[in-house]
């Protein structure tokens, strides 16, 4: 069985994120979301809380997990038996960014690889910090975010 994680902050988890995981389904047996905890990255939303939303968000995909993970990425892949991080790139300056951090991953790993998966063109310009701030100016950002009754298949 091939098992991927998929690890981020998702404060909050938008369209392009459920973008990355319905095409990391197509490769994967199985995907376990990793929502960074509370003591390792500060947000507006406790991970409990954002954990719950993409939990509920996946409950007719059996194949989708969700858990709140503290520490490295790579850590938490050993910890769940994956065989490979995957992460969403939505431009170059995250493309280097993630190259380096596979890079690390590999050679602190142990063999595990980290698949770079490019954004949807249609969904790139959406962000975590996009949509924050557009909350925070009172606009609406429904189209932005995966509807809490939509299927993520």
């Amino acid at each position: 069985m091939r098992t991927a994680v998929f690890t981020g902050s998702f404060n909050p988890f938008t369209l392009g994120h459920a973008d990355i995981v319905r095409r990391a389904l197509s490769f994967s047996d199985r995907i376990i979301i990793g929502v960074v905890g509370d003591n390792v990255h500060k947000a507006l939303t406790p991970a409990a809380e954002r954990c719950a939303a993409i939990a509920r968000l996946y409950d007719d995909e059996p194949r989708v997990e969700v858990r709140i993970y503290n520490g490295l990425a790579v850590d938490f892949a050993h910890e769940v038996h994956a065989d490979a991080i995957i992460k969403g790139v939505r431009s170059v300056k995250d493309f280097e960014y993630e190259r380096e951090q596979a890079e690390a991953n590999r050679h602190i790993g142990d063999g595990i690889e980290t698949i770079l998966l490019p954004a949807d063109p249609s969904l790139a310009y959406i962000s975590s910090s996009l949509v924050r701030e557009l909350q925070h100016f009172g606009r609406d950002v429904s189209d932005l975010l995966p509807a809490s009754g939509e299927k993520n298949e």
